[in-house]
């Protein structure tokens, strides 16, 4: 299978401005891997060091247990049989769909080359689209056939650099689902480039977070999500409600009542308590453990969320609800817990 094993690798730019800080990082092939990090984690650099844009000062890349960079090892991009879907497809003007296709297949017999054309415009679904030319497409059709040209040589790893990024908000997770498809119709082993949690989380089957020039956790995105590695990572990838709690085997006892724990680090007992808003229950305050005010009710159409202050809590925490609410700022709520938590050591640092 064509695995990327990507380890140690560093990369700093000028004096002190260290980029990748020995980055280990290992993409199963045949997979869809997420590379997700704030601004300046060094997401991009990752990328173009991968493709060979960038000489590592350090460590290896391999892919299907080929050593594409290393110590004495640098090949450059056209012979590392990798594949490059950049922003907004990069589509040449002049050149007909079909043509734009076939650029990356030279070399190679004409008969051979306009059936590999025609395949691959039946995989990203435009067939007897190939005399088109670019502007006469949507932006989501030709990210698709940026997509089909990137796959077209057969190449043993796709990158794909925030291609979603300039489409409107309708569009892409319509087109996200597409690439998607696509992708896994081919057997390809890709690595997806984003700032969007969503994104990432929706679209790969492994999501690489990145803190400072290092891999903080590497997980499926039900496991990241669901168990994050740190406080930083959870507050990172979605929505965190944090409340202090003491564990007593698999429980806490915390303002919200006692909360079932998924995990406990070892040694520790006191922490705290990790939970998404949508684990939150507003229920009559009569009958609940936990009794708050609201002080903010925020509508999103398919759910809304409300922001409650918690008796004897110092720190307001959100609640995620379906749909639009009966509550108002100044009401009174209880509170229930569903599902478990994970217990943590301090909070997310900036």
């Amino acid at each position: 299978m064509n695995d990327l094993q990507v380890s140690g690798v560093v990369k700093a730019y000028g004096q002190g401005a260290t980029v990748l800080d020995g980055l280990d990082l290992t993409v199963p092939g045949g997979s869809l891997a997420a590379v997700l990090g704030p601004s300046g984690c060094g997401k991009t650099t990752l990328l173009r060091v991968i493709a060979g844009f960038l000489r590592a000062d350090g460590g290896t890349v391999t892919v299907a247990g080929r050593a594409l960079a290393g110590p004495r090892v640098h090949l450059p991009p056209e012979r590392r049989r990798i594949g490059m879907v950049p922003q907004e497809g990069a589509l040449f003007p002049h050149l007909s769909v079909a043509r734009n296709i076939a650029f990356g297949l030279t070399g190679t017999h004409r008969k051979e080359r306009g059936r590999r054309v025609d395949e691959m415009l039946d995989l990203v679904g435009l067939a007897g689209y190939g005399d088109r030319m670019p502007h006469e497409l949507s932006g989501g059709q030709q990210q698709r056939v940026a997509l089909a040209r990137a796959l077209a040589p057969e190449p043993d790893l796709v990158l794909l650099d925030e291609p979603f990024s300039a489409l409107d908000s309708g569009l892409r997770g319509t087109v996200r689902a597409e690439v998607r498809a696509v992708l896994k119709a081919s057997g390809a082993t890709a690595l997806l480039v984003t700032h969007d949690q969503q994104e990432a989380l929706s679209t790969a089957d492994v999501v690489a977070v990145l803190r400072d020039g290092r891999v903080a956790q590497c997980a499926a995105p039900d496991e990241l999500y669901g168990r994050p590695a740190d406080p930083w990572v959870a507050a990172f990838v979605g929505d965190a409600v944090f409340v202090t709690g003491t564990a007593e085997k698999n429980t806490a006892t915390t303002s919200l009542g006692r909360i079932p724990l998924a995990a406990v680090p070892p040694g520790l007992r006191e922490g705290l308590v990790l939970l998404r808003p949508e684990q939150l229950r507003l229920t009559d305050p009569a009958s609940a453990t936990a009794q708050a005010t609201v002080t903010d009710v925020r509508f999103f159409g398919h759910d809304s969320m409300v922001t409650v202050a918690v008796d004897g809590q110092d720190e307001p925490i959100d609640i995620r609800t379906p749909g639009p609410l009966q509550v108002r700022p100044g009401g009174r709520v209880g509170l229930q817990v569903t599902g478990e938590a994970t217990l943590h050591a301090s909070r997310p640092r900036p």
